[in-house]
């Protein structure tokens, strides 16, 4: 019975929400990123002030995971960034470690990765969605500029975040 009083409230919060944000069929949350589901119940909703008010350190370490779409950056990564660049990467899997051989310069900063969603936006791709922590960095970033291109998607999930490496 308790379970089915916490989905209550789940279901009361999330409509509150849309509510409060203006969901519905024709806001353009699934193109404009206004709300999406956060990969994790501790992690916020996605509200674009939460990027626009992150500022990327200059110095940080993250794990990425890129997968989706016929595309060489596809894999686990341990990327180091210091001084805004990529410093260092590790692939995690065998993908990453093929696509770290093939071509280390394709693996982003958090920045680059913030850089693509926001030029898929002005690009109106049909998808260009991302879900953030609380400190404001994005932990999902969701791209596919043509639903009816085959192999075009793009999925990057964000982990293991450090500031100051």
């Amino acid at each position: 019975m308790a379970w089915i009083r916490m989905l209550s409230a789940v279901v009361l919060v999330g409509g509150l929400v849309c509510t409060a944000v203006g969901c519905g069929e024709d806001s353009g949350a699934s193109s404009s990123g206004a709300l999406t589901t956060s990969p994790s119940p501790s992690l916020s909703p996605s509200f674009p002030s939460f990027s626009e008010d992150w500022e990327e350190p200059a110095s940080y370490v993250y794990t990425l995971t890129s997968s989706e779409g016929e595309r060489s950056l596809v894999g686990r990564f341990r990327v180091t960034v210091r001084d805004g660049k990529v410093a260092d990467v590790v692939g995690l899997d065998e993908s990453g470690r093929g696509a770290v051989e093939r071509a280390p310069e394709e693996v982003p900063t958090i920045g680059r990765l913030l850089d693509q969603l926001g030029q898929a936006r002005d690009n109106g791709a049909d998808t260009a969605e991302a879900s953030y922590a609380p400190d404001g960095h994005p932990v999902r970033i969701t791209l596919d500029p043509d639903k009816d291109a085959i192999d075009d998607e793009q999925s990057y999930v964000i982990s293991g975040y450090v500031i100051g490496t």
